[in-house]
């Protein structure tokens, strides 16, 4: 995936800097960067804080609430969550953290939520590429784990712990690029970037309507299930 440059600019290959306008969909790339960038030091708080408030809670448990929070904020309230520092609130506390200040976008939201599963499940989120495909397969649901499996050349259920907590960095860097484009072709378009909520930069954008998001979190939802399989028995590390 390319990461776009301070100046407008994309970085290209040996011969140099490309404009914008001619890496089509990057934008939307560099959208989903920077929602992994805001949402990935919240993952492990917000399951420590939920341990902390019931010591007896069980993955099962904690990810089910975060399913339901996760549904509910898209849907009931479109790209905006209120309260900054509302933590606590469904079943064992578990909480889609807030930035302070400022509502969280639709992709911000389902970034936080593929990655925290992933997390419960034990499959490693400290290095970028795991995170891209982490969460760009979970959104692009069915199309994004054909993919995954393909390139990764590897049959089998759970891509979530077959392929991104095994397969080497390169190998997923090759399923970025191409997640990526499907990513582009999905969420491109016009109505694309409506349902994936605010443009950059954050806070100016469609307030998404309720079905569109009710849609992309159901989606999201059975995507997570099928990449990761059924919860651990219990915590790990």
């Amino acid at each position: 995936m390319t990461i776009q440059g301070d100046q407008g600019m994309a970085t290209g290959g040996p011969g140099g800097p490309v404009s914008e306008a001619a890496v089509p969909g990057q934008r939307i790339l560099d959208l989903v960067d920077k929602a992994i960038a805001a949402q990935s030091p919240l993952v492990r708080k917000n399951i420590a804080r939920a341990r902390q408030r019931n010591p007896d809670v069980t993955p099962t448990q904690v990810i089910r609430n975060l399913e339901r929070m996760y549904v509910s904020a898209l849907t009931g309230t479109g790209a905006a969550v209120g309260g900054a520092a509302a933590a606590p609130g469904v079943g064992t506390g578990v909480a889609l953290a807030l930035s302070a200040g400022e509502a969280l976008s639709s992709l911000e939201l389902s970034a936080l939520f593929a990655l925290s599963v992933a997390d419960i499940h034990g499959v490693p989120i400290d290095e970028v590429e795991r995170r891209r495909t982490i969460v760009m397969g979970i959104m692009l649901g069915g199309s994004g784990s054909a993919t995954i499996t393909k390139v990764a050349e590897r049959t089998g259920q759970h891509w979530g712990r077959q392929v991104v907590a095994k397969v080497p960095a390169e190998t997923l860097r090759q399923i970025n690029k191409i997640l990526g484009k499907h990513f582009v072709t999905k969420y491109g378009a016009k109505q694309g970037i409506i349902v994936l909520g605010r443009v950059a930069p954050f806070g100016i954008g469609a307030v998404i309507g309720g079905g569109a998001n009710a849609a992309l979190a159901t989606l999201a939802v059975r995507a997570a299930r099928r990449a990761f399989g059924p919860p651990p028995a219990s915590w790990h590390g």
